[in-house]
């Protein structure tokens, strides 16, 4: 559903959202199809027209066509697609197969479910509100490359769920404990300002309720920041990478030639399973 007034931004963020699915199991996508709900007695055709260019748009960064779909009439907007991708089994990327010593990487600055949220109030600041949608509409595309690295044991978007739920998900499903340097994620820069307003999403609560029993956050950590952080819910939201820690400098230089030298510094490691599943430090 939108979490944006802007028709076409909407196409473009439903789409890459959809995209980076594939991204994030190292694979290429190929091609997509569209999925749209639309209220005709509400809402124009010129809307719905506009929504499937922003998606057009996407799919063409991606090098992969929009070549069709189905659309039905229904009481809200809905749109997203459905896409076909191709990867080597041997380049397959799954969530639950990290290993011990693996560290942990982040490709996007958390926050934007606080961002999405204090547009929806038009709480927003005007440039914070132009970074809500670059950071949304951004392809996770440097994932197809990282699938073709033997070393990256498991990678996994953050989506919904939050960096918590998506970095238990992965650390529990391989029967280890994260450990995370909580100075070290990446955070919208801007993110403080709308913490301190106590804008933060619906979501955040449940998501926090389903992983408190997880995990635990030392004394020095601010709680009540990292309580609205750590869970909450991303729309393509970036890629979460355990890789071996012998192979980091190759994944740092992977990084810096594609753009993403802010996100070199690992944000933590996973190590033997512990009473935790997951350890904020």
């Amino acid at each position: 559903m939108p979490i944006v007034d802007d028709a076409y931004t909407f196409g473009c963020i439903a789409a890459a959202n959809a995209i980076s699915d594939v991204y994030a199991m190292g694979g290429e996508p190929i091609m997509a199809l569209a999925i749209l709900g639309w209220p005709v007695d509400t809402l124009p055709s010129s809307l719905a027209r506009r929504v499937l260019e922003g998606a057009r748009s996407v799919c063409a960064t991606a090098n992969i066509p929009l070549a069709g779909g189905h659309s039905i009439d229904s009481k809200e907007p809905i749109f997203g697609l459905s896409v076909n991708g191709r990867v080597q089994l041997a380049h397959l990327k799954q969530n639950n197969t990290a290993k011990e010593g693996d560290v942990l990487f982040l490709t996007k600055p958390i926050g934007l479910g606080i961002l999405s949220t204090a547009a929806k109030r038009e709480q927003i600041e005007a440039e914070d509100l132009k970074l809500l949608y670059t950071q949304l509409t951004k392809l996770n595309s440097i994932g197809a490359q990282l699938g073709k690295i033997n070393a990256v044991h498991a990678m996994t978007d953050v989506t919904g769920f939050g960096l918590g739920g998506h970095l238990i998900e992965m650390a529990e499903g391989s029967n280890l404990t994260a450990i995370v340097d909580y100075q070290k994620v990446p955070k919208l820069a801007c993110i403080k300002n709308y913490i301190t307003k106590n804008i933060f999403p619906d979501a955040t609560s449940r998501n926090w309720k389903s992983i408190e029993s997880k995990l635990t956050i030392d004394a020095n950590v601010d709680v009540l920041e990292a309580f609205k952080l750590l869970p909450d819910p991303q729309t393509n939201g970036g890629l979460l990478i355990a890789v071996d820690p012998n192979h980091v400098s190759e994944i740092r230089a992977l990084f810096e030639a594609n753009g993403y030298g802010d996100f070199i510094e690992p944000i933590g490691k996973l190590v033997a399973k512990e009473e935790k599943v997951m350890i904020v430090r």
